[in-house]
């Protein structure tokens, strides 16, 4: 082995399922090819044979939970909640990027990353979170199944079973993009919610004042209080609870603001990096990084967090066992 190749830099290696090139339902990419796509005809068909996973990520909430709560959510509120869409389309854009780039600079996916990171309890641990929640999903959208399918009058005893043999069939195949295109019909499907939209008949004034006028007092944030408490505690007054969870926020972005511009003006300069070293550049194994050190406000944070979900859980499991 050269002296060139032993100081390489030792860096992340993809995962073992990762097969190299990406097959997408209406294309297929190279694993090496890193051409420039100059002209818009290329461009075009790059995105369709690279798109297929953030459509579906995009949608994956439209399902017969999301739905029903969709319709709870209009028959209360009506178009008072609209303004949120325009705040959360944003963060949901960020969000998919951070995980897309995050799997890029190191090559590992979900379940790898955490095990590198933070051991095998916890890899097992998110493991077995995913199980639960993606059992119950699926609960969910068999019972979605049943009621979408009485409807028209066909029993649950036969609407269930071939939902489930569909289901099977679909992703027994072994193919990814035989799955993906599958899963572009139930993409096109939701499309009906635009002339559902025109059906209910919606004033634009109430329509447009939806999107500019808040409709809950105290900011996007605080909707998980409100309706967690809601739920639980009907009998609360929702615009006074408002107002006092909007004051509390507003308290605590104003003190993380005064904490984050002191935290950026003691940064040392980064100094500038080429676009040809940022498109090719690698992290390291997650065990050769030492673990961030956590500040105590974050501390704080999470821990609040994390006892806000423990609080939540039970209470709302507690009102689903009392409505059923």
């Amino acid at each position: 082995m050269t002296d060139e190749h032993q100081a390489e830099p030792a860096a992340a290696v993809l995962d073992d399922a990762h097969l190299g090139d990406i097959q997408g339902a209406f294309g297929t990419i190279r694993m090496h090819d890193t051409s420039s796509r100059r002209t818009w005809t290329a461009r075009l068909l790059t995105l369709l044979a690279i798109m297929g996973p953030g459509l579906i990520v995009m949608v994956g909430d439209n399902d017969a939970g999301g739905v029903a709560t969709y319709a709870q959510a209009g028959r209360n509120s009506g178009l008072t909640l609209l303004w949120t869409l325009p705040l959360l389309v944003p963060v949901l854009i960020v969000n998919q990027e951070m995980v897309v780039r995050l799997g890029a600079v190191t090559g590992g996916g979900h379940a790898r990353l955490i095990n590198e990171r933070f051991g095998r309890f916890w890899g097992a641990f998110s493991v077995v979170d995913l199980f639960l929640l993606h059992f119950l999903t699926i609960a969910t959208e068999f019972i979605g199944v049943g009621l979408a399918l009485g409807y028209f009058g066909v029993s649950r005893s036969l609407s269930v079973p071939i939902a489930a043999v569909a289901l099977v069939v679909m992703t027994a195949t072994g193919s990814f993009r035989r799955w993906e295109r599958f899963m572009f019909v139930f993409i096109a499907v939701n499309f009906l919610v635009i002339p559902l939209a025109v059906l209910s008949h919606p004033t634009p004034q109430a329509f447009f004042r939806g999107f500019v006028v808040p409709g809950v007092p105290g900011g996007f944030s605080s909707t998980s209080v409100l309706l967690m408490t809601t739920t639980d505690f009907p009998q609360v007054d929702v615009n006074t609870l408002a107002v006092v969870v909007g004051i509390v926020l507003l308290v605590v972005f104003a003190g993380g603001a005064v904490v984050m511009v002191r935290a950026r003006s003691g940064r040392p300069t980064v100094p500038a990096v080429s676009a040809e070293v940022r498109a090719n550049w690698r992290m390291p194994p997650l065990a050769l990084l030492e673990r961030p050190a956590w500040s105590r406000g974050k501390t704080v944070a999470m821990y609040a967090l994390r006892r806000y979900l423990v609080a939540a859980v039970p209470m709302l499991l507690v009102k689903a066992i009392q409505l059923g």
